[in-house]
């Protein structure tokens, strides 16, 4: 009983996230951070599981790095946008 409540609470959290993250579109900062939370969601999700295992936690600080150049590449592209636009609306910038 307890396992279902160690897998079911960031199962939610992670679907939580998808759902602020698919709903709203428009300001490119509100998505970066939906992506965040739901990178840390996995990673919860990697630490549960990793400790149920009882694997070394080498991985989770492989994630983590990961995670943390994908924030870094998500702000830089932010920055880019705004210097270049002055806002981070999708309405204005055209991918073409």
């Amino acid at each position: 009983m307890l396992m279902l409540f160690y897998w079911s609470l960031p199962c939610f959290l992670f679907l939580m996230g998808v759902f602020v993250f698919v709903s709203n579109r428009k300001h490119l900062l509100s998505m970066l951070l939906s992506l965040e939370y739901i990178v840390l969601n996995l990673f919860f999700l990697l630490y549960i599981y990793l400790n149920f295992m009882e694997y070394l936690s080498f991985f989770s600080m492989m994630f983590l790095t990961f995670s943390v150049c994908e924030g870094a590449l998500g702000l830089s592209i932010l920055v880019s946008m705004i210097r270049t636009h002055g806002n981070d609306y999708f309405q204005s910038f055209n991918v073409l």
